[in-house]
């Protein structure tokens, strides 16, 4: 009976020696009972949260947490911390108001926000009337006469039906992203969306849209999913004037900095990484997103110097700037990787925020991945189980391009979009013992690359 259980997990690519799977396993737990009973993270992410809040790159609340983050790496044992110097965009909201007109003459007021890096009206009305349309593909079929001078109502819904919810957060993204662009090509005045929310409430979502070159940079917003259902109906039965002013938009750039931190290995020096971003949208306080991130990834080297774990490789916490809206960080970090030749091992992302972990997305050769998802069974016991998924986070994007095997944490998804670049992402919507075991999970991982890499 032994036996054919071994040999089915071997066809399962489960293949392991038994003393080291206990050792290993033992060593989880130790992992998992230090940080569930003294990790910092859940107070840590308080401190940023409450006193620094949310942290736009650019912002003076930006560069305070900078030296927070630093501080927090020296206190967690890091060998070496460090600034690296990066050139950010700098986008400012100001003040901004959305109403609309309807056919008794009366102007209402629109909960709203901008859409990340848009340009805005420079502080004067600009209105017009308000068209709608369901998808891209009727917006595509729109000729450019319907749409001249107008606004455009893009009112896309958050798919419900995938179970997985990055699934509909990746289409409803086309919307953000093009919006302002396409409107543009048509003559449009500005755009509207419906916000990439599965909440049913009336929260705005704000988020990172683009601008084609050598297309007019007109304004694009978004509204919650309440306020885009009471539009739907009034535009169905009236015709709707929007008024829009803002005073959004860049202003230039200036320098600033990712946070790194690391424990020198004792083997050699071959890097291996975990990290978040540090700055967050100008609504909320960026606790999800990605605050959780930032302190799981500062618990992982907490932990392997509390618990005294020699690790053979050099283990680097990268606390980086810019991901919201221009990845600037991560670029830098991947550009400086190249240009000093420093050989990276493995790198993993904390941004899906610090709900508890169901899985560790694998985006590498299909040997390291089945390596990693033959100590599944490792994992299990902390309710981790999906290893399928073949996406990292845009932050180590760049080192993947050199070749370096990477991965993201993948935590339960259903609440995520609820509050994802929202005023509602605060820390109170973060569970401590959640928020921990994503710390568990990524030095449990962490430890295991270390030993068989």
């Amino acid at each position: 009976m032994k036996k054919s259980i071994t040999l089915s997990l071997i066809a399962l690519g489960i293949s392991f020696i038994s003393g080291q799977t206990k050792e290993d396993s033992i060593q989880f737990n130790k992992i998992s009972t230090e940080i569930l009973n003294h990790g910092k993270g859940y107070e840590e992410l308080r401190e940023l949260t409450k006193n620094i809040g949310h942290r736009l790159s650019g912002s003076e609340a930006y560069e305070k947490s900078v030296q927070w983050a630093a501080q927090k790496l020296r206190d967690a044992g890091a060998d070496k911390v460090w600034l690296q110097e990066v050139m950010i965009p700098v986008w400012v909201r100001g003040k901004e108001s959305l109403h609309i007109q309807t056919s008794n003459g009366k102007w209402k007021n629109l909960k709203m926000l901008s859409l990340g890096n848009s340009e805005g009206t420079n502080g004067k009305d600009v209105s017009g009337e308000i068209i709608m349309v369901k998808s891209l593909e009727e917006y595509d079929k729109l000729p450019p006469e319907q749409v001249k001078d107008k606004i455009v109502f893009f009112n896309y819904p958050f798919n419900q039906g995938n179970v997985q919810t990055f699934i509909s957060y990746r289409e409803s993204g086309a919307y953000r992203r093009t919006a302002a662009s396409l409107t543009a090509k048509k003559g449009g005045k500005f755009a509207i969306i419906r916000s990439l929310s599965s909440a049913f409430d009336d929260v705005p979502h704000t988020g990172n849209m683009r601008y084609e070159e050598n297309i007019a940079k007109i304004p694009a917003v978004t509204i919650g999913n309440t306020t885009a259902d009471e539009l739907e109906v009034l535009l169905k039965n009236q015709k709707v004037i929007a008024k829009l002013n803002s005073n959004c938009g860049m202003k230039g750039e200036k320098l600033s900095h990712s946070v790194i931190g690391e424990i020198t290995g004792k083997k050699d020096q071959s890097v291996i990484v975990v990290g978040g971003h540090l700055d967050s949208w100008d609504v909320g306080e960026g606790a999800h997103d990605d605050g959780s991130g930032i302190v799981q990834s500062i618990e992982v080297l907490r932990t392997f110097k509390k618990l005294g774990l020699q690790n053979n490789h050099t283990i680097r916490a990268v606390c980086f700037a810019n991901e919201e809206n221009g990845t600037k960080g991560g670029k830098q970090y991947g550009k400086i990787v190249k240009d000093h030749d420093e050989k990276h091992l493995f790198a993993i992302e904390s941004d899906a925020g610090g709900f508890s972990p169901r899985g560790i997305s694998l985006e590498m050769d299909d040997a390291k991945r089945n390596q990693i998802k033959s100590w599944g069974h490792l994992f299990l016991p902390y309710g981790v189980y999906n290893f399928e998924g073949k996406y990292s986070g845009s932050d180590i994007a760049p080192l993947h391009e050199m070749g370096v095997p990477t991965a993201e944490l993948v935590p339960e998804p259903q609440r995520y979009f609820d509050i994802h670049h929202t005023a509602e992402d605060t820390f109170e919507k973060v569970n401590r013992r959640e928020l921990l075991l994503g710390s568990t999970v990524m030095t449990q991982l962490i430890y295991m690359i270390d030993k068989n890499w």
